[in-house]
């Protein structure tokens, strides 16, 4: 299998297959850790924001019963 360099990315090659490697492993390690910090980040980003729809919802609801609660008196 041949196995050309990746442009730019030292230690990288790419496959006849389009597969793409790393011939160093201190890098690739260092790759996959960046690489999971990075969807550990954009998971706590989404529940963040679920979190804070969930508490607008909340808010709206407890406004409409407050309101609910003046006009009745």
């Amino acid at each position: 299998m041949e196995h050309k360099p990746v442009k730019d990315h030292a230690g990288w090659y790419r496959s006849s297959n389009g597969a793409i490697s790393c011939a160093d492993s201190s890098t690739y390690e260092k790759y996959m850790k960046n690489y999971r910090a990075a969807q550990d980040k954009e998971k706590q980003m989404e529940t963040l924001q679920t979190e804070v729809s969930e508490l607008k919802s909340d808010m709206s609801e407890i406004k409409s019963l407050l309101l609910t609660l003046v006009q009745k008196s």
